[in-house]
């Protein structure tokens, strides 16, 4: 015979939650109800995942999609590079342009 699971085993932790809280009128910040459910009947989705489609356009837009680095190189960073250079072939350059 299975045993029963406890409540507290269970119950999942409930995932993080944020009002939103439409605008009477769309503008540059905002939409209104209207217009999101003219989205989501649009694009055959509900409104919940429209929000999360404009996030997460939004998020690839504004943020950086790279690791961000340690800035410019060093001088022996610099030296070690050109000594890995083979002599003659390539010509070293510090910038792109």
């Amino acid at each position: 015979m299975p045993t029963r699971q406890s409540a507290a085993k269970r119950k999942k932790s409930a995932p993080a939650q944020i009002l939103l809280r439409y605008r009477d009128t769309d503008s540059e910040y905002g939409v209104s109800r209207e217009t999101a459910t003219r989205l989501a009947q649009t694009l055959g989705l509900s409104e919940t995942q429209i929000i999360h489609v404009a996030l997460a356009r939004f998020a690839r837009q504004t943020l950086p999609q790279y690791e961000i680095d340690n800035g410019p190189l060093t001088g022996a960073q610099e030296k070690a590079i050109e000594k890995l250079q083979p002599s003659g072939r390539m010509k070293v350059k510090s910038g792109l342009f």
